[in-house]
């Protein structure tokens, strides 16, 4: 296979996870603010900062009251915003059609679908009254591809890449919400004095990545901070932690690579590392510092990606 394709194979999979993430983060964020117990979680600015936290940190460092539809709209439909959903979901129809050979038609036919109902979507109605039917849109078309993805391709290695792509960006995007609803719990503190530990945003947390029930179910406790981030972080049965992330990842590296031993230049070694690294963790070494386990996992992923593309994508 060319690098250029596997490449398009591994991006189209990361813009579909990013695309249904942002758009469960909007929705979750946006309508669970109306339960918060504090005068601030309902707060349209506390809000819309932490959208734009995971959207894009970068849109934060002008400190200055947020238009709600002009946040909205960069989140969800700006063309010209590289972070937006809409950007996500032609960035990924772009790569399969880089690819387009390697997909079942059904897959191809469904992302360009996607794309054009995306591209269309009335823009007035969607900052005005559309933001539940926008997202849940989004998320469930984006759970419709994934299965397309498992039903119609071969379990071959252009299904490892693409799957590669997806549990990197969703280790990714997990990382980056548990970091913003981190901050917005301090920022609670800060303001109303409210425990971090028992804060409402571990709530809306697993709501945001879909594992409210399962989590309650797992520990039957109300979630707390050390509750909620040992499932999200280390349990390896919960589908969205960062340790579930992680065997995936290494599993369909050595798919690809089909090496016993990995040589310790390669992605393979540096993903395995990894996984061991926090399979052996407690829930008291993360939450020792939290703020530092999270830059440093940010920057071990990133590492990750960076050697997955020297060994597998690279055009040189």
């Amino acid at each position: 296979m060319l690098a250029r394709v596997a490449n398009n194979l591994f991006w189209m999979g990361r813009y579909l996870e990013r695309s249904e993430h942002i758009a469960r983060y909007m929705k979750v964020n946006y309508f669970s603010s109306l339960d918060s117990p504090n005068e601030l979680g309902q707060s349209r600015q506390f809000v819309l900062r932490s959208m734009l936290f995971v959207a894009d940190e970068e849109e934060l460092k002008e400190h200055k009251e947020l238009d709600e539809k002009k946040v909205l709209f960069d989140i969800g439909l700006n063309p010209e915003k590289q972070f937006s959903i809409l950007s996500s979901i032609r960035n990924a129809q772009q790569n399969a059609n880089g690819a387009r050979d390697l997909i079942s038609s059904e897959l191809y036919e469904s992302i360009n679908t996607l794309n054009r109902v995306v591209r269309n979507y009335d823009k007035d109605r969607f900052v005005k009254n559309g933001l539940f039917d926008f997202t849940t849109m989004i998320t469930a078309n984006v759970a419709s591809l994934r299965t397309k993805i498992r039903s119609t391709l071969l379990h071959d290695e252009v299904y490892a890449i693409i799957m590669l792509g997806i549990y990197i960006e969703r280790a990714n995007q997990l990382i980056r919400i548990i970091n913003s609803k981190y901050n917005d719990a301090l920022v609670e503190k800060t303001n109303s004095g409210a425990s971090v530990t028992k804060s409402y945003e571990w709530t809306t947390l697993l709501k945001c990545v879909e594992t409210y029930d399962m989590m309650r179910r797992y520990y039957r406790k109300i979630p707390t901070s050390h509750t909620v981030l040992d499932f999200l972080i280390l349990n390896p049965v919960c589908p969205r932690s960062i340790m579930n992330s992680l065997n995936n990842i290494q599993y369909y590296i050595g798919f690809l690579s089909k090496e016993e031993i990995p040589n310790k230049d390669s992605a393979a070694f540096l993903i395995g590392k990894l996984k061991y690294d926090h399979q052996y963790k407690t829930i008291e070494d993360v939450q020792e510092n939290l703020k530092g386990f999270i830059e440093k996992l940010v920057k071990d992923l990133f590492s990750v990606g960076e050697k997955m593309d020297k060994d597998y994508f690279s055009l040189y």
